[in-house]
């Protein structure tokens, strides 16, 4: 089965149609579709982006893990802050069975793990801290999901944990939200103020034997580089930035290194429209 490991959505369900479609043509239905997070906000069609992955997820054809759009989705459900002005999950909240769309974003996983080829792999949203081992990202975010998966109360005290109070909150905010690493170790969600900065740098200076899937920064673009693949491409601000894209990475299970560079083996689907005009740290 061919995986399909494929960057933010943020509600540009037209374009992850067309994603679809295409690895129906070209696979029918023997594919996989791995998403980095972000289904959801700042583009027009939150819900419908969650009913596509939903069809496919329950058939056993996709996968997803939580991005910081998603938490925003159910900090707002759950009434732990307003919409933001840029916020465009709407059409979630007043659905019918908006509860259940909660819940079900609620039981996603921070971290899926497995195999390409001879190499071990992560798929997260945003960041890995430099230094870990597959095994102690793995053991360290199953602690979290369950904490989030226990209950909408523990989930709401989760959220409601300063980062630096409860480590489980620090991991929270590190795999969803990171672009950042300083020297001692401390994660930001901010863009580095130097390239030596930027959390893959530090994690890949620490020579890991896993290569990490991920998204969270439109401004960075695609990032191929030994270990790391990042595949946020901004589709939602197409025409802010230029001509934007739903990008998606296909490697095979059959290659050794599929993680070396040079790589080609990307789909780029076009932007339709415009999202929503507002950038922040968070974007």
């Amino acid at each position: 089965m061919q995986r399909i490991f494929a960057g933010d959505v943020q509600g540009c369900a037209d374009e992850l149609g067309d994603l679809v479609a295409r690895a129906e043509h070209a696979y029918g239905r023997d594919f996989e579709l791995w998403l980095v997070g972000d289904v959801v906000n700042r583009g027009p069609a939150s819900l419908r982006a969650l009913q596509q992955l939903r069809a496919l997820h329950d058939g056993g054809r996709a996968r997803v893990v939580l991005g910081n759009h998603d938490l925003s989705l159910l900090r707002v459900g759950y009434g732990q802050r307003d919409l933001a002005p840029g916020d465009t999950f709407q059409d979630v909240l007043e659905a019918a069975d908006s509860e259940e769309w909660l819940e079900w974003v609620r039981s996603w996983p921070l971290v899926e793990t497995g195999r390409l080829g001879a190499q071990d792999f992560a798929m997260v949203h945003a960041s890995v801290a430099p230094g870990w081992s597959l095994e102690e990202l793995a053991t360290r975010a199953r602690r979290v999901e369950a904490r989030l998966r226990e209950s909408r109360r523990e989930a709401e005290r989760l959220f409601a944990t300063r980062p630096g109070d409860d480590p489980d909150a620090d991991l929270l905010g590190r795999l969803t939200r990171a672009r950042s690493v300083d020297a001692r170790g401390r994660w930001s969600s901010r863009e580095p103020a130097s390239p030596d900065d930027a959390w893959h740098r530090r994690w890949a200076a620490q020579e890991p034997d896993y290569g990490v899937v991920y998204g969270h920064w439109a401004t960075q673009g695609l990032h191929v580089a030994r270990n790391l693949r990042g595949l946020d491409t901004g589709c939602v601000y197409h025409g802010e930035y230029g001509d934007r894209f739903l990008t998606a990475w296909l490697p095979t299970d059959d290659d050794a290194a599929p993680f070396a560079v040079p790589d080609e083996r990307f789909w780029r689907v076009a932007a339709r429209g415009r999202g929503v005009r507002v950038r922040d740290e968070n974007s």
